[in-house]
């Protein structure tokens, strides 16, 4: 099957230069490299397990998987606490310790505790925002005792200073980075017009003369989900959206039938629209993939040619922010979608496109950027059978 694959990435490589070019493992010719570009520098958990910076290079990132990286993208977010690996502490304990962070770097804190402090405070810097706007906070906690304090979720408990609700509970989003779990919150601003402030406590041992958990990475960005960790020191850092496009060439598509197909996972399940298309490089003929604005957990995918909307169709997942793997088929007047291992819809009428000649992590228009996870992206310059489709996707 994979020998009729014309474009095939499988994220494991680049190379730097004004624009980074994303390899892709088909065609050999580099006809398939992607153009990667970000502005600023940015982070990725490597395949030893530590946050690392990778400069302006697309991200090969291995959370949650050591022996498979996947490609990430992400908007443009800024980190607003201004030291994240210290920062300003409010009702301090006696001391505090320096110990190994995960970047591998000695800057995470171990507050110790006296007699007399259960806790430490972490205070956010206060800003201004419009009304019900969504803000995140985010951290990095190991725990090398059980805290005696069982009120804080994920060893912390939030006290709102000013005009912002907490949206649901503290939640844990990552596991064992340099044995450290990532957890965060989400507030919504309920008065733009006045200072927002939060104050972060954290449950401590009581009088033990040791410390019991190790804080690092603190962040607060603008959005209703936390992206990768901002390193800053002194003033807020931005990392710039991440853009991936142009591979291919009309000698890699087929205009008369074929298949697209991806694993992606998204960031949040936050009904933005975020799309990958194979396109005319204009935008009138194109099929796409894409997270759907529509309702909760929602994969689409439509195609048009001439800019007519030839095929439409949904499908409910379970959760979006897993890896689900996605194909779409199209052939004139046989277009098939299909989900992990099973064929979700089928379309019976409609023109295929015409003029294919790039891929991109976008609508083919400019617009509605892919930002998410890709562990596979392959396209077929032929249509597949039905026991194919079910192979590729289960």
């Amino acid at each position: 099957m994979y020998d009729k694959a014309s474009i095939a990435l499988i994220p494991s490589g680049f190379k730097s230069g004004v624009v980074d070019n994303l390899y892709s493992v088909l065609p050999s010719n580099g006809n398939g490299d992607f153009n990667h570009s970000r502005s600023s520098h940015a982070t990725r958990v490597n395949k030893d397990g530590l946050i690392e910076s990778v400069g302006y290079a697309p991200r090969l990132d291995y959370t949650g998987n050591v022996d498979c990286p996947h490609l990430l993208l992400e908007p443009n977010r800024t980190n607003l606490v201004t030291d994240s690996s210290g920062g300003l502490y409010g009702n301090s304990p006696a001391s505090e310790i320096l110990t190994t962070a995960p970047d591998g770097t000695n800057t995470a804190v171990r507050p110790v505790p006296d007699s007399s402090s259960n806790r430490y405070e972490y205070t956010i810097s206060g800003n201004t925002y419009s009304t019900d706007t969504k803000v995140t906070y985010s951290w990095y906690r190991k725990r090398i005792s059980t805290p005696n304090n069982t009120q804080y979720i994920g060893d912390l408990l939030f006290n709102v200073l000013v005009n912002c609700t907490q949206i649901g509970s503290a939640t844990q989003i990552s596991t064992n980075i340099n044995g450290y779990d990532r957890f965060s919150a989400t507030f919504n601003i309920t008065d733009g017009s006045q200072l927002t402030r939060v104050r972060a406590y954290f449950g401590l041992l009581i009088g033990t003369g040791n410390s019991s958990i190790a804080y690092w990475g603190h962040q607060l960005e603008e959005g209703s989900y936390p992206t990768s960790y901002i390193p800053t020191s002194g003033n807020a850092e931005t990392r710039t959206a991440d853009s991936c496009n142009n591979a291919g060439t009309s000698a890699e598509f087929n205009d008369s039938e074929g298949v697209l197909f991806v694993e992606i996972a998204a960031l949040a399940d936050d009904v933005t629209s975020r799309r990958i298309a194979i396109s005319d490089g204009g935008g009138s003929n194109r099929l796409e993939i894409f997270y759907s604005t529509a309702s909760n957990n929602r994969i689409s995918f439509q195609v048009r040619s001439g800019n007519l909307l030839e095929a439409s169709m949904g499908y409910n997942v379970t959760d979006i922010t897993n890896f689900n793997k996605v194909a779409v088929k199209y052939k004139q007047n046989d277009f098939q979608f299909w989900i992990n291992g099973e064929q979700v819809g089928t379309d019976n009428n409609g023109n295929t496109p015409t003029g294919l000649n790039t891929l991109r992590f976008e609508d083919g228009l400019g617009g509605n950027d892919f930002y998410g996870k890709c562990k596979q992206l392959i396209y077929f310059n032929e249509a597949l059978s039905d026991s194919e489709l079910q192979t590729l996707t289960s």
